[in-house]
């Protein structure tokens, strides 16, 4: 009897569950109907729009007011115009039409550090995509090669495939960047842009790229890691052959050196007046003497 009893509770739950499910089953089905029915009445009314009618003034004549968006009306021999415009739609309603039309995009030169919201809604993201990209700039974030832009989780592959020809992120220049600039390099910091803003000024403007290397550990890797971002606009040549003894201590591949290169070229033909010269004659070591030649000068 027990069993029976057991048996018969469980075909009752059974069968309550069954029903429950099939009414879960059929009220999903018809939520997705209503809202695929929703969908189509909004698209297919955007085909027929709404249309509110705003009555301008009347007019004289009809070419007083002629435009190809008004219709004429004439009431008591004067000519009435009348301007449509399409009544103003909920956001809801805008979202899906957007969702419903084709998505359209171009490719064009661009900088992903710089491109406004609507330029990367022109490139094919989406308004979402779009603002997520410049969520993460504003955060501090900087795409310093084309690789880095790939690695944004909002960009697919087949995205990057399209742009990667398209993207334009300029190099940064050791002579006309500011310390701002410097600290988007990889590794580099607070402490080293600074650093290397107070060098190029010594130096009279970098002639060289691996001139970063003068600065205290600044080394051969972290330069090895940045190298592919930098450019350098040549500076101004140095006149180390008129420069006054006290200018000429400011260099770093001078200083102490400053009285005997004016001594030099006091008691030496301008035809002599070289780096070489100045090694020669012990005025520099060799190490600043190799160095300072490969920097611009202004001829003797």
């Amino acid at each position: 009897m027990e069993n029976n009893e057991k048996r018969g509770k469980l075909s009752a739950s059974f069968i309550m569950g069954a029903v429950a499910l099939a009414f879960l089953a059929i009220g999903y089905q018809t939520a997705l109907f209503v809202h695929r029915a929703t969908q189509l009445h909004i698209l297919a009314a955007k085909e027929a729009p709404d249309t509110v009618y705003i009555i301008d003034r009347v007019f004289d004549t009809p070419e007083a007011a002629s435009s190809e968006n008004r219709a004429a009306d004439r009431h008591d021999g004067a000519v009435r115009y009348i301007e449509r415009r399409n009544a103003p739609h909920s956001r809801p309603v805008q979202r899906v039409r957007e969702q419903a039309e084709p998505r359209r995009y171009e490719s064009f030169r661009f900088n992903p550090n710089t491109a406004t919201i609507e330029d990367l809604k022109r490139l094919g993201f989406t308004q979402k995509q779009a603002e997520a990209i410049d969520h993460y700039r504003q955060k501090g974030g900087h795409f310093r090669r084309k690789e880095d832009f790939a690695k944004s989780f909002v960009v697919a592959d087949s995205v990057f495939r399209r742009l990667e020809a398209f993207i334009d992120i300029p190099q940064i220049d050791l002579n006309r960047a500011d310390s701002a600039a410097f600290d988007t390099l990889p590794g580099i910091g607070g402490y080293f842009a600074a650093k290397m803003v107070s060098y190029r000024e010594q130096l009279g403007g970098y002639s060289y790229p691996e001139q970063l290397m003068d600065l205290w550990h600044f080394d051969q890797e972290k330069y090895d890691g940045l190298k592919d971002l930098i450019t350098l606009t040549p500076p101004e040549p140095y006149p180390l052959w008129t420069l006054p003894e006290e200018e000429l201590k400011k260099h770093p591949y001078i200083r102490d050196a400053a009285h005997g290169v004016v001594l030099f070229r006091e008691h030496h033909p301008r035809e002599q007046l070289t780096v070489e010269g100045l090694e020669k004659a012990g005025v520099l070591p060799a190490e600043d003497a190799g160095r300072l030649a490969r920097c611009r000068l202004v001829q003797p």
